[in-house]
């Protein structure tokens, strides 16, 4: 039932800025961490930014200094990206990790949206 809707994507130019959106509109989760990864044909999906609950934050090598990942109630996910470059154009995806269990025999769900295309022209 988990339910991530993405938002915020788009053209823009080089240099340029776009906020991504992402919410679970489909359950009653508090996700315990939160991201966004992005890939481009003929690549591997890989992260872009994390956030855990506890606020530790993770950045992917080309986009540290430049996107700040930020989490609202465990629920949403926001990925502001400032000074786009065109090496940034690809589909975001949003993540979601949810723990559950005892700690003896943890156990995690992950949860991906269904993707929102960002292009930066040069």
């Amino acid at each position: 039932q988990v339910d991530l809707v993405e938002s915020g994507g788009g053209l823009v130019q080089t240099g340029g800025s776009l906020r991504l959106s992402c919410r679970d509109s489909g359950s009653r989760f508090r996700f315990d961490a939160m991201g966004w990864y992005r890939q481009t044909p003929g690549a591997q999906r890989e992260l872009v930014a994390s956030i855990t609950s506890d606020g530790t934050t993770t950045y992917g090598d080309s986009v540290k200094g430049r996107f700040t990942v930020s989490m609202n109630g465990r629920k949403a996910v926001y990925l502001q990206m400032n000074n786009l470059k065109p090496e940034d154009t690809a589909v975001y995806y949003c993540n979601a990790l949810f723990s559950y269990g005892p700690i003896e025999a943890p156990q995690s769900h992950t949860y991906w949206g269904q993707g929102t295309q960002v292009t930066v022209s040069s």
